[in-house]
């Protein structure tokens, strides 16, 4: 295992015609953080303004991947993870989406400060963090009755369907037990796993210890779109309308917001 750089990380975006996210999630982790950290982006093929835009930037390593033969979105993204990963010679390996935007300053030291020096914790990140009231979430639980019943009648979960994890929007994992364990992001088709859950469920398996952060305290750090990405892209993925409705509804409210402005209109944070 050749030797990572200490208390250094190296945050990971994969980009797919996302120009104004990826814009808006590099300038605020430029804006943000202050633990020493480099970025790596893996461009996905974009092809358009999005990645003439990061060909300009001198401050992060761009790397293009050719997504010849890729099964699926899903399988494009964590495959564009991994590759991050195996240029990764950092202590920390960040996995972040490009909807993902950072708005905490001291962000990235207090997440890390959760591995406590102890190395068998692995992996610290949360699950979906919803940004819908508090009432609405609580309403959507008290009515999943798919859930209720599944527990009722103690169905099986093989594959692993209803498990917890730590997801790859902001996920922070100890790059030397990725290496030591042969862990990879590049999603099973098989069990139909998505981009890092597969990667999270043989660490917990395997004895390592994970930090698994509440979505509100996550949200303190950071601010996630979920299915931003596809929406803006609908000739290439399939959403529900009602899913698209509502995703338009956030990102509107989301980049019309001050704090989230001042950051996408600084020019200074692309030198």
């Amino acid at each position: 295992m050749a030797d990572l750089i200490k208390a250094k990380a190296t945050i990971c975006i994969v980009n797919y015609k996302t120009l104004e996210f990826t814009r808006l999630c590099l300038r605020s982790i430029r804006k943000f953080t202050k633990y020493p950290y480099e970025v790596i982006v893996v461009d996905n093929n974009s092809n358009d303004e999005s990645l003439e835009y990061l060909r300009s930037l001198k401050w992060i390593r761009l790397i293009e991947r050719d997504t010849t033969g890729d099964l699926s979105g899903g399988y494009s993204h964590g495959a564009a993870l991994e590759l991050g990963r195996q240029n990764c010679n950092t202590q920390f390996f960040i996995s972040m989406h490009s909807d993902t935007f950072v708005k905490h300053p001291g962000w990235l030291s207090e997440l890390i400060s959760h591995f406590e020096d102890d190395p068998q914790i692995a992996c610290v990140g949360s699950g979906k963090i919803e940004l819908t009231p508090k009432w609405r979430v609580w309403l959507k639980k008290a009515t999943d009755f798919r859930t209720f019943r599944r527990k009722l009648f103690r169905e099986p979960d093989p594959t692993g369907k209803y498990r917890y994890y730590n997801r790859t929007i902001c996920g922070l994992y100890r790059t030397d037990a990725l290496i030591k364990e042969g862990l990879s992001f590049v999603p099973d088709a098989e069990k139909g796993l998505t981009s890092g859950k597969g990667l999270y469920f043989e660490l917990v398996d395997r004895g390592y210890k994970t930090v698994e952060l509440s979505p509100s305290v996550m949200a303190q750090y950071i601010v996630h779109l979920a299915h931003a990405t596809q929406v803006i892209n609908p000739n290439e993925f399939r959403l529900r309308k009602r899913t698209i409705k509502k995703c338009h509804r956030l990102v509107r409210k989301v980049m019309s917001s001050g704090g989230i402005k001042s950051v996408l209109e600084d020019d200074s944070l692309d030198k």
